[in-house]
């Protein structure tokens, strides 16, 4: 049986998606799932653990289930039996647990039947023919969402071979002195590890942090921000999405009063540059950009997608135009859909374009 619709990538992008497809009445048959990963938090659940993380910081909304209610803080309130979590995120201020996510997304895996429509496969080549898109080794299928993930960790150039270098994401002890190269959330995660773990910390970093509660501005996340974003010129969005990329964490007192303390001490400074460091952990995110995603960059050279910078240009449905009308359909979700979405890398973003995939599957007129 051909699939209905197929989701390349098995991480949490392609999770949303699935769940919001069975929300919407699809199925386990009529999906095919791609990826190299059945564990739908495969890939996150060793980098939050790398970095010791304790809370996501993420919201209530911040989850894999296709409806935005309920969310964790309700989830969490009814097993407590507690209203705290509820008060805490009608105040925007809920921070889930990393063990109360993973639990949920376990939960979800289970609840929804996602092992049934798991393949395990590597798809290196989507193409679009007549009745819809050619997929490697599955035919052709008529909806296609792609969420490819991140394209690997960033290094610096000048640490890709040096041995005192380990990046933030995989696995890592602290030395006696420890310098943390970059300034976003997974940096200053960093300093406050190496610190509580006794060691003397650097920070090396080109620029100051900027201090927000979540990755983006709040005004992205809603309707209005998100309309002035997409009437923006495609350089000015280009220019923006530079900008929402740069290093940030949120502020506050639980971040501030440590590096005070241990500055205080003579164990926390910042430094512009490497000096002599014994240890280097490389908070330096991941690689950014289609170029450095095989398929994606297959994808934009074989159908002459349009591209500015970075970024595959997108409908603002998160469809790709050149290729997407009233019967087929090519997504994308993740960070891949950052410029139908600025935010489309976190879990919201995530379920506003699976929403709009399934819109397209849900109404196409030659199911």
């Amino acid at each position: 049986m051909t699939p209905r619709a197929a989701i390349v990538g098995s991480g949490l992008g392609g999770f949303v998606a699935y769940t919001t497809l069975r929300h919407a009445g699809l199925e386990p048959a009529e999906i095919a799932v791609l990826g190299d990963e059945p564990d739908p938090a495969g890939a996150w659940r060793p980098r939050a653990a790398a970095i010791r993380q304790k809370r996501m910081r993420s919201e209530s909304d911040g989850h894999c289930s296709p409806t935005s209610f309920p969310g964790l803080a309700f989830r969490e309130a009814a097993r407590r039996r507690d209203l705290a979590p509820l008060l805490l995120s009608v105040c925007d201020r809920y921070r889930p647990t990393v063990d109360e996510f993973l639990h949920h997304v376990d939960e979800l895996r289970a609840r929804s039947r996602w092992d049934e429509s798991f393949r395990r496969q590597r798809v290196e080549r989507v193409r679009a023919v007549e009745s819809g898109f050619e997929l490697d080794g599955l035919g052709v299928v008529r909806h296609v969402l792609l969420a490819p993930g991140h394209p690997g960790l960033a290094l610096p150039p000048e640490l890709e071979d040096d041995p005192r270098a380990v990046h933030a994401y995989e696995p890592h002890d602290y030395a006696a002195h420890v310098t943390v190269v970059g300034a976003g959330m997974a940096a200053a995660t960093e300093w406050l590890n190496a610190l509580a773990a006794g060691a003397e910390v650097v920070s090396v970093r080109r620029r100051e942090p900027v201090r927000r509660p979540l990755n983006l501005p709040r005004a992205m996340f809603t309707k209005r921000g998100l309309a002035t974003f997409h009437g923006a010129t495609p350089a000015e969005r280009a220019a923006l999405l530079r900008r929402f990329s740069e290093p940030s964490y949120p502020p506050g007192r639980s971040w501030d009063a440590p590096l005070e303390s241990a500055a205080r001490e003579g164990r926390f400074r910042v430094e512009p540059e490497l000096n002599g460091a014994v240890q280097v952990v490389c908070a330096t995110g991941f690689r950014s950009g289609f170029h450095h995603d095989p398929l994606l960059a297959d994808l934009v050279a074989a159908h002459g997608l349009e591209s500015e910078d970075r970024w595959i240009v997108l409908a603002d449905d998160s469809t790709v135009p050149e290729v997407t009308d009233r019967t087929r359909t090519l997504s994308l979700a993740g960070v891949a859909g950052q410029w139908a979405y600025p935010a489309a890398d976190t879990l919201v973003g995530m379920r506003v374009a699976a929403r709009r995939f399934a819109q397209r599957v849900v109404a196409c007129p030659t199911r």
